[in-house]
């Protein structure tokens, strides 16, 4: 094809050359657009035209923006399931914040202690634990989680840019080391309650408006328990520590000092618009260990089908006062044990979960008084009037413990507890009682 045959086939070289190359499309004034290479320039012209209408349509969601949301962060809830680590079995969340001014998210996670603290232990044990937010950025935050198995989730809040800015700026400024301590309380100030809280100033307390009102009835020993249960140590600790205090009906608000639970509530807040807070879920891990501890009713008649097997085995016995008096012995010497314990925690701590324990009257400070009369009947010999005095007492005490269940004021939800140690109570006072002031016979442990 040579160069004139190619010009003729353009707009321009049609106007020039009509006379050769163009006449017959004379009539429609060089038709060009009917010819191939009338047609490129055109098509080109209309996909500028068209990709310059798509970038401004994709541009009107920004130009529409209002000037106050370019930048502004976007907060998060983490929340972090259980672990395996006594300290772990609650779960754990922090505040996230993605900054786009900044190379990442930042974690602002308010449950780090140091156990290396001058008297950190000492702490622990008087209740006077402290412990610190910390700022630092997510991935390496989520590297334990991961290394551990832990599933960790985002929630991703709807907040206006202010408030958004608002919440950043408060936790950079709480995050300082002067600001970034804070006194620790497992049930009533603690990782998730800090989260909570910083939540509901940033919506003008429309977090516990709604979440106030509302209960499952739940309480701190019942969320407790459930979620030591795995460890049995630790079950055991906080159902015989925890005094009547905890065992008051929680609401969604102070259900919040477990992470989880926050989280379910705030899938459920709604704004002043009605739109929930919640405006997206993230699973940034899976789990990989044991799940939460699953709700369970609980059943006080398998204890009670206990300690009248045990009262029945010790009535049982009630010829060999000697071998009972042994056991006894061991017995007591554990209830003084842990009464004492009830009573350092009680007087000698801010545990105030732990006060006015009703067990108390099960695991009675008076068995202290029993110990050297079991001893004497054990060896053959009288328990004594003393003896006596303080079985007649622990007895009445752990009788008088039913009553103390049926009071509406601060009642302790320890049936359980009365339903297998009150027959064991009964049952020794019962069998050694009359050995109190006579010889106890000759009988298998004559040789010991």
């Amino acid at each position: 094809m040579t160069a004139a045959w190619r010009r003729g086939w353009s707009l321009d070289g049609c106007r020039g050359m009509r006379a050769r190359t163009c006449a017959s499309c004379a009539p429609t004034r060089c038709g060009a657009a009917l010819r191939p290479a009338g047609i490129l320039p055109g098509l080109q012209v209309l996909l500028a035209v068209g990709l310059s209408l798509l970038a401004l349509l994709a541009a009107l969601p920004a130009m529409s923006q209002p000037v106050d949301e370019v930048g502004a962060p976007r907060i998060a809830v983490a929340t972090m399931q259980p672990g395996e680590i006594f300290f772990e079995r609650f779960g754990h969340n922090a505040i996230v914040v993605d900054n786009p001014a900044a190379p990442g998210a930042v974690s602002y996670n308010f449950g780090y202690f140091d156990m290396g603290e001058p008297g950190f232990f000492l702490r622990f044990v008087l209740g006077d634990m402290h412990y610190m937010l910390a700022a630092l950025p997510l991935v390496d935050d989520l590297a334990y989680y991961r290394d551990v198995g832990r599933g960790v989730s985002l929630q991703w809040l709807d907040l206006t840019p202010a408030q958004a800015r608002a919440l950043a700026a408060e936790l950079a400024l709480n995050a300082r080391p002067e600001n970034a301590r804070y006194r620790y309380d497992y049930f009533t100030d603690n990782c998730s309650t800090r989260v909570r809280d910083a939540l509901d100033r940033t919506l003008d307390g429309a977090l516990r408006r709604q979440m106030q009102v509302r209960s499952q009835g739940n309480t701190y020993r019942s969320e407790a328990v459930r979620l030591a249960s795995p460890a049995l140590w630790m079950w055991l600790g906080f159902d015989v520590g925890l005094g009547p205090s905890a065992d008051v009906p929680n609401s969604r608000w102070e259900d919040a000092f477990v992470p989880m639970r926050l989280a379910d509530s705030l899938a459920a807040i709604r704004l002043a618009d009605g739109r929930p807070l919640v405006r997206a879920d993230e699973a940034l891990l899976p789990h990989r260990i044991a799940p939460e501890p699953a709700e369970a009713r609980f059943a006080w008649w398998p204890w009670l089908a206990a300690g009248l097997v045990f009262g029945a085995l010790a009535l049982w016995q009630r010829k060999r006062p000697r071998r009972m008096a042994a056991v006894a012995l061991a017995w007591w010497t554990l209830c003084a044990v842990v009464s004492l314990l009830m009573l350092f925690l009680w007087f000698g701590t801010a545990h105030r979960f732990g006060w006015a324990n009703h067990n108390l009257a099960l695991f009675n400070p008076l068995c202290l008084l029993l110990l050297p009369g079991a001893w004497r009947i054990a060896r053959g010999r009288p328990g004594g009037r003393a003896f006596a005095a303080a079985l007649w007492c622990v007895a009445t005490v752990a009788a008088l413990s039913m009553f103390l269940l049926w009071l509406p004021l601060l009642p302790q939800r320890n049936a359980h507890w009365i339903a297998l140690l009150l027959p064991v109570q009964l049952a020794l006072a019962a069998v050694l009682l009359p050995h109190a002031g006579r010889r106890a016979p000759r009988g298998p442990m004559a040789a010991d």
